[in-house]
């Protein structure tokens, strides 16, 4: 049984201040969820984690554990005082913290005294539909903040690498959890690629085989999918560069290694979705011409049948004319009238002879390959 392909789509909002909004104001949407904190803290030797509730209890904890590595994972805007005690503890801009909770912003990288900001996007597909959010990254000495409006993320694999100590989590420095958490919203592209080749490669089947117009409805949901892919890696491409230029002194030369090879697959992600582009626009060249293919074998059925019928008709129609052969009031004999209506054996001849038409006609269709397929 075909499984039903058909994607609803919900368009994300997008929350913009009010116009005349002051420069800086953090607006909190009326459904923003409620504040939620863990705190990831570790270093070679030791790793803890921990529900925080504000921010007295972030600063205690950098005071406490000076030589370990913080992350500050911060999900909901519920608290507009958190986030103002927030920025003004780590020095953060008024127009950084806008960035936050306006979760529109493309992705891009900035310095600021004490601290590097970083805006990635992380999408995600949910029962066909891309979801794409704002992580929020700012990134100091010996910490990480990261802020999201949403519970659920992409990220649990990070977390689960700080856990048990893979790789060089807890052997490198916090540039290195930065560059994790965006490389992680880079290689999650991947998977959603692979399911979208898939799905092109069925559709490809579909529309040559039964091309409906489901088929070309889910084509353009793939190529509006594409499109927000592109533009989405595009700017974290522009990202990457930014920060390989850069003098960050947050970013070690021994990181910027990897944030070269997140570059790396920017570029890969970039011809990936170029190339199905090309896909998709040549499916729609497939789907029209697989129309238009169907509407020629119909017509060429029409045009047969009707070819066909064209002399019967003409036999009918002369023969329905029903000239007298005698004038019924003078009597006067006709011979040129009709002769063949008053033969004995005229409607099984006249049949006949229309029987032996469309057998002729049939045969010559036939020779001419025009009753087969093609």
């Amino acid at each position: 049984m075909k499984k039903s392909s058909h994607r609803v789509h919900r368009s994300k909002k997008i929350r913009h201040s009010p116009p005349g909004t002051a420069p800086g104001a953090i607006v909190i949407p009326s459904d923003a969820l409620e504040l939620k904190i863990k705190s990831f803290s570790y270093n070679q030797n030791e790793y803890f984690e921990k529900e925080i509730s504000g921010v007295a209890e972030i600063r205690s904890q950098l005071d406490t554990y000076p030589l370990n590595f913080h992350w500050f994972d911060i999900k909901g805007f519920g608290d507009k005082n958190f986030l103002e005690q927030l920025a003004d503890c780590f020095n953060i801009h008024r127009l950084q913290m806008e960035d936050v909770v306006n979760v529109y912003q493309r992705p891009k990288a900035e310095e600021f005294k004490g601290h590097l900001f970083f805006v990635s996007r992380m999408v995600s597909e949910k029962q066909g539909v891309l979801i794409n959010d704002q992580l929020s990254i700012f990134l100091g000495s010996n910490y990480v903040i990261t802020i999201q409006d949403k519970y659920d993320d992409i990220l649990e694999p990070v977390r689960e690498r700080i856990r048990h100590g893979k790789g060089n989590m807890r052997k490198s420095g916090s540039d290195y959890l930065a560059y994790s958490l965006m490389d992680m919203a880079i290689d999650n592209f991947y998977p959603i690629l692979e399911r979208t080749g898939d799905r092109l490669d069925e559709l490809q089947d579909e529309l040559l085989t039964n091309p409906t117009r489901e088929s070309l409805n889910r084509v353009l949901e793939t190529k509006r999918d594409l499109i927000l892919l592109r533009r989405t890696i595009w700017s974290e491409r522009d990202k990457m560069n930014d920060i390989l230029r850069s003098s960050f002194t947050e970013i070690a030369d021994t990181t910027k290694v990897y944030f070269r090879d997140s570059y790396d697959h920017c570029i890969q992600l970039l011809d990936l979705i170029e190339s199905y582009k090309e896909v998709t626009a040549s499916l729609m060249d497939v789907y029209h011409s697989s129309v238009s293919f169907k509407l020629n074998q119909v017509m060429k059925v029409l045009t047969i049948i009707s070819t066909i019928f064209i002399p019967l008709t003409f036999i009918v129609g002369l023969y329905g004319m029903n000239f007298s052969r005698v004038d019924p009031e003078t009597g006067k004999f006709f011979p040129l009238n009709m002769p063949e209506l008053y033969s004995p054996h005229g409607y099984i001849i006249v049949c006949g002879v229309m029987l032996l038409i469309v057998i002729g006609q049939i045969i010559f269709f036939y020779k001419k390959g025009w009753l087969t397929k093609g």
